[in-house]
């Protein structure tokens, strides 16, 4: 069976529409898993349609259960990422299949459906939305680690994630072996202990139910936990990581569906040196060969992201190369950034959704908490600074040009 037979009628047609070539090997690969009801890992080059494979099966059986009348204003699928950047990214990116499915859906002859809500919530959540939040919860969940544990530490938060049936940790690379990743390990099995307590009292609204469960799809456990990046090596361990002790077996093998597609990239890779001698402290003559050299690599370039140590760092160089560029073409990305210039960092520019416009440059600190060159291709300006080489570097660098300071 093609994987999109198993899908809804209306989803099926929107990503035909969307994608008319099909899907790509990780997508046609993971489906089949997720629709069963497994945890699933997905290793997979950027591009490869990871976060769509994960999100699409988790929209299709929201789908399923608005047009069987079922739908509850219930938390189902809650999505971890450890880039506070990148959660409001998708939070914008799910906007268009949902748009889309929804109008195939009209198409049907079903347009009184409930509509199918995401919400983000992170540590600059405005407390109004916070609490609206709790009075009507969202049905996908985008949030960070520190987030999620805050959640399952109140009583209003494990009330909204009772219900939850499903679990997408993205760029799990970035967390697995840190602090970060020991707090999320930790975090996800309160998350499942939480929804197979909610089960087994009989919760509504969690969608696993023998009767909610669509034809030709087995039931789904308390918790499928999907996880998604490029990088994964070895790859049992992040599985490991991902199903938890309680999903491993007797032997240690992980029960999880593994699906490697690869991520290795053909690279440019180069290092420059200015033509002035180097010497301990940099002279202004020596940074201004620098800027006026980043500049040229900008122009040659559609996207470039720029890696620095600090945020001043960040800051300083975003000047100088909005000075040789245009302001509108540059901008700095840290979390020392108020939420809304952040968030206005981040959004697309108005003639391309997908794409910046030609020679974009944008300036950020540390890549691991505040940006990702996800939300970089799809942000207002063409250049991104970032002070470390945190997750999305290795691809940034085989996709577009990628400077190191």
């Amino acid at each position: 069976m093609m994987p999109l037979e198993r899908f809804h009628p209306a989803v099926a047609a929107w990503f035909r529409r969307q994608f008319p070539a099909g899907p790509t090997e990780a997508q046609a690969r993971a489906w089949p898993a997720i629709l069963d009801g497994r945890s699933t890992l997905i290793a997979a080059p950027t591009g490869s349609g990871k976060t769509l494979a994960a999100f699409l099966a988790a929209i299709d059986g929201l789908v399923h259960q608005a047009v069987a009348g079922r739908l509850e204003d219930a938390t189902q699928v809650v999505y971890v990422s450890p880039l506070k950047a990148l959660s409001n990214d998708i939070q914008v990116n799910l906007q268009s299949p949902l748009a889309g499915i929804r109008d195939e859906l009209h198409a049907l002859g079903l347009g009184d459906l409930p509509d199918i809500r995401t919400l983000v919530r992170t540590g600059d959540t405005p407390a109004k939305d916070r609490a609206a939040m709790v009075r009507r919860p969202p049905h996908i969940l985008v949030t960070t680690p520190e987030s999620l544990y805050i959640l399952l530490t109140s009583e209003s938060g494990r009330a909204m994630l009772r219900t939850t049936r499903a679990v997408i940790v993205d760029e799990i690379h970035a967390v697995i072996d840190d602090r970060r990743g020991s707090h999320l390990a930790l975090s996800l099995e309160r998350l499942e202990a939480l929804a197979a307590e909610a089960r087994a009292a009989g919760a509504t609204g969690a969608g696993a139910r023998p009767s909610d469960v669509p034809a030709g799809r087995s039931p789904a456990p308390p918790l499928i936990r999907i996880g998604c990046s490029a990088t994964q090596r070895p790859i049992e361990e992040a599985a490991r990581f991902l199903v938890g002790a309680g999903g491993l077996e007797p032997d240690g093998a992980p029960r999880c569906a593994i699906v490697d597609t690869g991520h290795a990239r053909d690279l440019d890779l180069r290092i420059e040196v200015p033509r002035s001698p180097l010497q301990a402290v940099m002279s202004n003559e020596v940074w201004e060969e620098v800027y006026d050299r980043l500049a040229a690599l900008i122009q040659e370039h559609r996207t470039t992201l720029v890696f620095v140590n600090t945020r001043r760092l960040a800051e300083r160089l975003s000047r100088q190369l909005s000075d040789r560029l245009g302001e509108e073409r540059v901008t700095a990305h840290h979390g020392s950034m108020s939420r809304a210039h952040r968030l206005d960092a981040e959004q697309p520019a108005g003639c391309a959704p997908w794409w910046p416009p030609p020679h974009w440059s944008s300036a950020s600190t540390s890549a691991r908490s505040t940006w990702s060159a996800r939300s970089a291709r799809r942000a207002r300006s063409p250049l991104c600074c970032s002070a470390s080489g945190g997750p999305g570097t290795r691809w940034a660098a085989s996709r577009w040009g990628v400077s190191f300071l």
